[in-house]
């Protein structure tokens, strides 16, 4: 182990940043002058110069006289995000902030979280990333070409930043984007910066410390490919070797420029998603929230579940509706936390029963995805179940009614596809049903929780994908937990940053996993199974600590962490502003 280095910003040398230089006071040296400095996002205060900055920046008569704190720059933003007439706007007015001032955004978004978060995140993103090519004003991170890949060197270098420079990296190439598919350019780019804003005011990753990369492979969307303002390449999704060369680059110079720094894939279609999480896990820190992050934060529900149920993670049978990307990877976390509890791997996988759109997942079928195949059963096992007359498949319901399943995940964005008689049926098998239909938004998601909690007499345990106000029942109010990868994923990427984890490892999503679990308070009747996503900052740090703990343990930290609760405090990136000076 080498000497303890902590990545918060007050204990490092002076070292240059985007347009300037931070000294290990917090403050900051710029070459830059007047508008330069202006323009500057990471550097920008606008009313908030001193008039010494102003003079020694020239910056005299480019601002009102008035000099403002950052409260009152906050509460006017406030004020102006209010008038916006609907989220897609609120989404454009806080995008438009973050290009100009990221302290102020931040300030904003972290004294707002709650309110804010699926403004700036799911689900009103997708939505502006349907008009991203439309609304387009200035670049965001980097844009890396399939047809280019001989310039990804160069883009990287464009960046003007040295090795040290980046902790965290976000790549999409936009195949399945949040429910809506497919998006192109547009989809890469501001599903990565969305993503990043949220580690940003999630967790404190620091905001001049990482990169978006959109990687444009093409569109199959023929929206987009006949839109004339679409802004990227205009033809059909690049797919097989050309493709894997490309994302080999992005990785091979992306690590070479920044060693140590996290890499995370975003929303990427199923044929790839997990082919390259794969590819790369073992060589380097990397993350897919939609995998990883998804049954990691559905694990630390069901935790909570156990706890309440008092039925153990190894005597749970498990229905998953959605044997995608997202369904597998929270079967596969839930499967590993089966075998934490004393099953063998082959048993821990029997206790789960995958259910996707051709019905239930059996060995003797055509087409069947590489991560899929394990969760397949035995055809002799279902000789005699009822099959779908048009489907020729053995559907949910049969499943349900044959299974006696103590728990029911959706993740098959099929709206009311878990129905009262399914519920009834699962629920008359068991005292406490723990369902969780995780699919969002609203108009995808398989039940409301109101209808589980009343079909189930309030028995049911329940957590969602979206966000859902409190069920009375009998007098009881039931609080909703939202599994939001929110919890979750920020904390993940703070602990490898503060570790400078070699890779992450299942062990570190476990205990990600346990850390989220241990915020909620589950013992009142009705309480949720999941911290408030309010709590994002607490629960980020606590996560934080507990990831680089796991990191050390598994000998997989390159820096010694002597005091990691100190060191992730240190680590986190705070919106205020730091005195600028001209160099």
């Amino acid at each position: 182990m080498g000497k303890t280095i902590s990545p918060g910003r007050n204990r490092q040398p002076a070292r240059t940043r985007r347009g300037f230089t931070e000294n290990p006071d917090g403050s900051y040296t710029t070459p830059g002058r007047g508008l330069e400095v202006l323009d500057n996002p990471l550097l920008n205060k606008g009313t908030a110069f001193t008039p010494a900055e102003r003079e020694e920046l020239d910056l005299d008569g480019l601002l009102p006289a008035a000099v403002e704190t950052l409260e009152e720059q906050a509460r006017r933003a406030y004020t102006q995000y209010l008038t916006q007439p609907d989220d897609l706007r609120k989404n454009i007015y806080l995008t438009a902030l973050h290009d100009c001032n990221e302290v102020l955004f931040y300030r904003l978004l972290s004294d707002h979280l709650s309110e804010m978060l699926p403004v700036v995140y799911d689900p009103t993103i997708a939505r502006a990333i349907e008009g991203y090519s439309h609304e387009y004003r200035r670049p965001q991170g980097l844009y890396l070409s399939v047809d280019d890949a001989a310039g990804i060197e160069r883009a990287f270098a464009n960046l003007g930043l040295e090795p040290g420079d980046v902790d965290l990296i976000v790549a999409s190439d936009a195949e399945e984007i949040l429910g809506i598919g497919d998006w192109g350019v547009g989809g890469g780019a501001g599903i990565a910066v969305g993503k990043l804003a949220v580690y940003t005011a999630a967790a404190g990753v620091d905001p001049a410390r990482v990169v978006a990369v959109a990687l444009d492979v093409g569109t199959d969307n023929e929206r987009l490919l006949n839109d004339p303002f679409y802004i990227g390449n205009r033809h059909s999704r690049v797919r097989g070797r050309r493709y894997d060369d490309f994302v080999d680059a992005y990785v091979s110079v992306a690590t070479a420029r920044f060693p140590g720094a996290m890499l995370h894939w975003e929303d990427f279609g199923p044929s790839n998603a997990r082919r390259i999480l794969e590819r790369y896990t073992g060589r380097l820190p990397t993350f897919n929230d939609d995998m990883q992050g998804t049954g990691a934060i559905v694990l630390a529900a069901m935790l909570g579940a156990a706890r309440v149920s008092g039925t153990p993670m190894r005597d749970q049978r498990i229905v998953v509706f959605g044997a995608g990307t997202a369904g597998i990877g929270i079967a596969d976390q839930l499967r590993d936390a089966m075998v934490r509890d004393g099953l063998d791997p082959r048993e821990a996988t029997r206790r789960i029963w995958a259910v996707d759109r051709q019905g239930l997942l059996t060995d003797d079928m055509s087409g069947l995805r590489d991560f899929q195949a394990p969760y397949a059963r035995p055809a002799s096992e279902v000789t005699g179940w009822l099959r779908d007359a048009k489907e020729n498949g053995i559907g949910l319901g049969e499943v349900v009614g044959r299974v006696h399943p103590t728990v029911l995940l959706g993740t098959s964005t099929a709206h009311g596809a878990f129905t009262e008689e399914i519920v009834r049926t699962m629920a008359a098998a068991v005292e406490r049903p723990v369902i969780f239909p995780i699919s969002n938004p609203t108009s995808r998601i398989e039940a409301m929780p109101e209808d589980l909690i009343r079909w189930t007499g309030g028995r049911a345990l329940v957590a969602t994908g979206i966000p859902v106000a409190p069920v009375t029942h009998d007098g009881l109010t039931h609080t909703i937990g939202q599994a939001n990868n929110a919890l979750l994923y920020p904390g993940l990427g703070l602990g490898v940053i503060v570790s400078r984890a070699r890779r992450v490892s299942d062990g570190m999503l476990q205990a990600a996993a346990e850390a989220v679990a241990s915020m909620a308070d589950v013992s009142a009747p009705g309480a949720s199974l999941l911290p408030p996503v309010g709590d994002l900052r607490e629960v980020s740090a606590t996560v934080a600590v507990a990831v680089a703990r796991q990191a050390a343990a598994e000998d997989l930290a390159r820096v010694d962490l002597p005091n990691p609760v100190q060191q992730v405090q240190d680590a986190m990136w705070q919106p205020h502003y730091r005195p600028v000076r001209g160099a």
